[in-house]
Parts: structure tokens; C-alpha cells; sequence
């Protein structure tokens, strides 16, 4: 194992004490890799170790058992140190059959401990995994550490009290395995027993037949004498800031920021949505929270969605929507329509690899260019990104300050690493969050619908039914003074140039871009925006250890910039940006300042390794080739 620190004498005999760990349970996508990934977190949580997690799962909805299409994996890494991403490489790789080590076992670190299901490598499952021979005989496996058990055997003696059939107790296999993760790092049971009986209070045998088996993993790790003179290992609770912490997923914490930036706008909520991977989950958790004066709608498609948000604004609520690149795709016309009548829209885009529907679980950067540039004619919004699961409620709060100041849409980025992951998250004190409360237009005399504000220039917002209000908007352009249909050149010209000065306001109205670390006139800025922050930020304070100057800048404003950035960049000899995509970013920032920024880009459905941009900072700093 990685990171040791010493040998300590707990309960049981000796414990390796470890800095951090990573962990990645991996199956079918029938064996509850997710469930039995999210339990253990829940668990690491209230040890007091800080973690970062990577659910990773196939796209098919049932992909043929047994199959490397059919993959589900979930990895957590974890510690009693600031862990900003779930892992470079796994430390221990859970296999529930073949097709589970063969897509896997590459990420592995030299010499890792894997722990597989011996009773799942019989001759049908290893070709239906594409092995010629069975790696757990044919020293495939030599340069790891290896812990065989039939756990398909030992998990029916353990429910067969219960009266089971064989499919019925195959299924507490992810259990099973779960206890002895458990034992292996010291974790309670007693939270997924809880969380069992509350799962399956109707059913109460199948609660205890998965409790039976968690124990009895856990026993086993307990009684047999593992290999490799095994006997468990602890990790250190983590320094953490003082205060009330909840695990949080990014879906989750993005429906709670929307839910506060309405509170905090005093608006009533509405979320128009059709379901879609990676955004389904961000409906899902919205629906639950209707208490909060949130009305939820699935639409039949992606363009009904839109509008009825767009309807909502209309009628005086914070209109809200959301899909991934696909659904964005259909939804353009709509979002220019709230662009032209100039209403508050929050899109949310939880980015997916694409192009069409590309990869839908897995995740990219690569909706930027669409977010920023991508609707027919001169059509600016405000857009606003996310780095992490819990910066994903400030980000949502920042999104609906932005719409309803403005009068504009905002979109909102996140993706799916975003999404599905999850960390430990300090909930704030709410009460210290600044309120920015809207005033409708009442007064009748001197109203126009784009009667605007001097300082923002946004527009009015007149209710339907306010007395003596009455007013038409709509897609075709409007004469700047009346709000009636105009098709005069200069006209136009003048309601183009007003919607570009609008959202070039904006920057005046949100913070100057500062650095997360390093100064100002260091070698080198790594700038980054949504998920890359963990890898850069742990890569580049890894280098400063080491001597680099290297400095680390991380954009929530993708647009408009913030006003210093330009400025920011020039006072550096190099600068690079890591994106999931092929560079857009840099595209952007070229295009904007006259700057040289080296692109570092991966299209592969899979985050930032850390050693990937250490990697590029050597290059950078210490000649081609380093």
C-alpha cells in the first residue's frame, strides 16, 4: 500500500497506518457497484476522513452480464489530508468477475492489492470477458497483490437461513464485499445496517439476508489469514476546518444552490426539465424539495421544457431549466427567445462526451464554445461554471443573481464527473448570504417593456395583469422605445448593440479573477475552469514543494471574462489550460487578449490525472521532452 506512516496496535492486532487511500469497486452493472461505492462513502464520511468519489458506469442500461460493456465502477479516495480528486490510480481494486479486472486492472498501481471474486472466473465468464486464459492462473497477476475468494459460495452459506434462492442471494455479493472493505479499513457497520433496515423495512428477510452478509464479510477479514501478512489498515481522520459537514453529490448541491438563489431573489421556482444523462438526477432531487415554493415540470421534450421556463419568467417566477450538449442543442431557438425578451433563465448544462449523444455517462469540457458563442446571430448571455460538487450551490446562487439582475439567461456548467461525484461539504451559515431581492415594474407612466436600467441596462419586469402594464414580447425584434415589431436597420442595430453592452456589464458586477495559489509573477499560470480544479490545484501545489513556480488561476465567469484577467495573464511568461475538450478555453482567451496559451487537452471521457499536468508543467518549465 501507498503513504505508509507507521505501525499502530489497535483492537485486533497490528494496523498499517496510511496518509490516503483509493479505492475502486468495480462489477457488473448488476451488482450494485454504485450502492455499494455510495455506502462506503457514507461510512469514510463519518470517520472524519476527507474524500473525493468517481461513479463510473456504462451507458447501456443493461449491457449483457458478464460483459466489459457492462462495467459499473465506482472510486473514492480518501484520507487524513485535503483530498481534492478521487485518484490517480487506485491503491485496491475491487473485481466482481472478469469483465470487471479486465477494464480495470490497467488503472491499478504497480504492486496494488486487488481482491476478486475467484468464484466468478469459470470458463464462460472468462470468454465472455475476452480472456484466452484465466489471469488468476497465468501470472497476469504477478506484479499485484492478490486476494482469491469464492465469494459467491461464502455469501450463500451466509443466507441461506433466509431462504434465498441462489439469484436472490448472489445479490448480497456487493455486501459481502463491503464488510470485508469494511474490516480492511477499520470502518462501522452499523450506518449501512441501518440504512439497509430503512431500505427494506417492507421486506424485512431481504434486510437481513444483506445484513447477514456484510457481517460475515466483515468475520471473514476478522478469522482468515490473508496473504501478504494483511491485517488491516487505518487512515487518520482529516484537518478539517471546524463546523457541520454532509457528504454531497454535485446534482444535489445544485438543486439546493437554485432552491437559495430563488429564496434569496424572493422569487417562487419553477424547473422545466426533460430527463437526460447526465441531468436527470438534478430533477430528481428538485421534485423532492416542493416545500421551498418550487414548481417542478417533465416536459415531453427538451423545446417544451425550455419555453415553459421561459413561460414562468414570463408570469413573474425564476425560470429554470436544464439538460446536457444534446438537449442544449434543441433548446437554442428557445434560449435566443429569452435572449430577445430579455428574461431571467437559468440553463443548466451538464456536460457529456459527445458529439450527438457521444458517450452519455461519461464525462467532458466540450459544451463551452456552445455555451458561449452557440446561437444563431449576435445572441450574448451570461455564462457561469462550477469546479466541484460543493461549489456547485454557489455557483447555482451566482447564476440566479446574474439572471434576475440582468434580465438575462445564464448558463451554468457542470459535468458529469461534477454530477455524480461526491465530498464532504461545510454547510454554510445561510443567514450570511446576501439577498438581492426583485422589484417588479408598477409605475404605468413612462412604461415600455425595454424601459432600462442605467446602470445594468436591464430591462424592466412587468407582471402579466399589473394595471396599465399591459405589453407584448416575442422572438421578432423589437422597436427599442415601444416594444411593438420593427424591421428598421438602425433600430436593430441599436437593441444588438444594447444586448452585447448588457452582458459586457456584467463584468463590472463580479469579482476580479485572483489566484488560487502562487503569485502574481511566478513562470508560470496553469488557468482552468469546472472540473479540472482538484488535478491542477494538487498538481500545482505539488510542484511548488518541489520548487516550480508555477500558479494556479480558476475561472467561475467564462462569460463575460472578469475585467483583470487579461491583465492577470500577461504578467506570466507561460500559460496553460488544461480542458476536457479540444481547447476552447484557449480559444477564447487567444481570441480575447492576443495571448500565447498552450492548450492540454484530453477527449476520453475521463478527468484530469494529476500526474498528466505535472507532467505538462516540467515540460513547460524545464525544456521539451522533460
Amino acid at each position: 500500500m501507498s503513504n505508509t506512516a507507521e505501525i499502530i496496535e489497535p483492537r485486533g492486532g497490528k494496523r498499517e497506518v496510511l496518509e490516503s487511500v483509493v479505492v475502486r469497486f468495480a462489477g457488473d452493472s448488476g451488482d450494485g457497484m454504485q450502492l455499494t461505492g455510495s455506502q462506503f462513502t457514507h461510512s469514510t464520511a463519518l470517520t472524519g476522513n476527507d474524500l473525493a468519489t468517481f461513479p463510473d458506469f456504462p451507458a447501456e442500461i443493461r449491457a449483457p452480464a458478464g460483459t466489459t460493456f457492462g462495467v459499473s465502477a465506482f472510486q473514492i479516495n480518501f484520507g487524513g489530508r485535503e483530498i481534492l480528486t478521487a485518484g490517480d490510480q487506485p491503491d485496491v481494486l475491487v473485481a466482481m468477475n472478469p469483465a470487471a479486472l479486465k477494464v480495470n486492472l490497467d488503472g491499478l498501481r504497480d504492486g496494488g492489492l486487488v481482491i476478486v471474486d475467484a468464484g466468478t472466473f469459470k470458463d464462460r465468464d472468462l470468454r465472455k470477458a475476452g480472456y484466452d486464459s484465466n489471469p488468476l492462473e497465468d501470472g497476469s497477476l504477478d506484479g499485484y497483490e492478490v486476494i482469491e475468494i469464492d465469494v459467491s459460495r461464502l455469501v450463500l452459506e451466509a443466507v441461506k437461513e433466509f431462504g434465498l434462492g441462489n439469484k436472490d442471494g448472489l445479490r448480497c455479493k456487493n455486501m459481502w464485499l463491503l464488510g470485508l472493505i469494511y474490516w480492511l479499513y477499520g470502518r462501522d457497520r452499523q450506518p449501512s445496517i441501518d440504512w439497509l433496515e430503512d431500505k427494506f423495512k417492507s421486506k424485512p428477510e431481504t434486510a437481513a439476508a444483506n445484513i447477514a452478509a456484510l457481517n460475515a464479510g466483515h468475520a471473514y477479514g476478522e478469522t482468515v489469514e490473508l496473504p501478504g501478512e494483511i491485517l488491516g489498515y487505518q487512515v487518520p481522520q482529516a484537518k478539517i476546518e471546524p463546523g457541520r459537514y454532509r457528504n454531497v453529490a454535485g446534482a444535489e448541491a445544485l438543486a439546493w444552490g437554485l432552491v437559495a438563489g430563488a429564496q434569496l431573489a424572493e422569487l417562487p421556482m419553477f424547473f422545466g426539465s426533460y430527463p437526460i444523462t447526465p441531468a436527470s438526477s438534478l430533477l430528481h432531487t428538485l421534485s423532492r424539495l416542493k416545500q421551498f415554493g418550487i414548481t417542478t415540470f417533465q416536459a415531453e421534450d427538451e423545446i417544451a421544457a425550455v419555453c415553459s421556463a421561459i413561460g414562468a419568467s414570463y408570469a413573474g417566477q425564476l425560470g429554470i431549466t436544464s439538460s446536457s450538449g444534446p438537449g442544449i442543442a434543441l433548446k437554442t431557438e428557445a434560449i435566443g427567445l429569452a435572449i430577445m425578451v430579455e428574461l431571467p433563465l437559468v440553463v443548466v448544462n451538464s456536460q457529456r462526451a459527445g458529439p450527438s449523444t457521444g458517450m452519455p455517462t461519461k464525462t467532458e469540457q466540450s459544451d463551452l464554445y456552445q455555451a458561449v458563442y452557440g446561437r444563431n446571430a449576435d445572441s450574448p448571455l451570461v455564462v457561469v461554471a462550477a469546479h466541484g460538487p460543493g461549489d456547485c450551490f454557489d455557483a447555482a446562487i451566482e447564476a440566479c443573481r446574474l439572471a434576475v439582475k440582468f434580465m438575462t439567461p445564464v448558463m451554468l456548467l457542470t459535468d458529469g464527473y461534477i454530477a455524480n461525484a461526491a465530498e464532504p461539504w461545510q454547510i454554510p451559515d445561510f443567514s450570511t448570504y446576501e439577498k438581492f431581492p426583485v422589484k417588479f415594474h408598477e409605475k404605468a407612466e413612462g412604461f415600455s417593456p425595454y424601459l432600462r436600467d442605467k446602470e445594468t441596462l436591464a430591462r424592466a419586469w412587468a407582471v402579466p395583469g399589473t394595471p396599465e402594464l399591459m405589453h407584448r414580447i416575442g422572438g421578432i425584434e423589437k422597436d427599442y422605445d415601444s416594444g411593438h415589431i420593427s424591421y428598421d436597420a438602425m433600430n436593430h442595430q441599436r437593441m444588438t448593440d444594447v444586448r452585447h453592452d448588457k452582458i459586457a456589464r456584467v463584468a463590472d458586477f463580479i469579482p476580479e479573477q485572483a489566484l488560487e495559489q502562487g503569485e502574481a509573477d511566478d513562470d508560470l499560470v496553469i488557468i482552468g475552469w469546472g472540473s479540472t480544479f482538484g488535478a491542477i490545484s494538487r498538481a500545482v501545489s505539488n510542484m511548488r514543494e518541489q520548487g516550480y513556480k508555477v500558479a494556479h488561476a480558476h475561472l467561475r465567469h467564462i462569460w463575460p471574462l472578469p475585467r483583470n484577467l487579461g491583465d492577470l495573464l500577461r504578467g506570466f511568461d507561460k500559460v496553460i489550460c488544461p480542458e476536457l475538450n479540444t481547447g476552447q478555453l484557449s480559444t477564447v482567451l487567444r481570441a480575447e487578449y492576443v495571448l500565447d496559451v498552450e492548450p492540454l487537452t484530453k477527449v476520453q471521457g475521463q478527468p484530469f490525472k494529476i500526474r498528466e499536468i505535472e507532467a505538462a508543467i516540467r515540460r513547460a518549465l524545464d525544456g521539451e521532452g522533460a
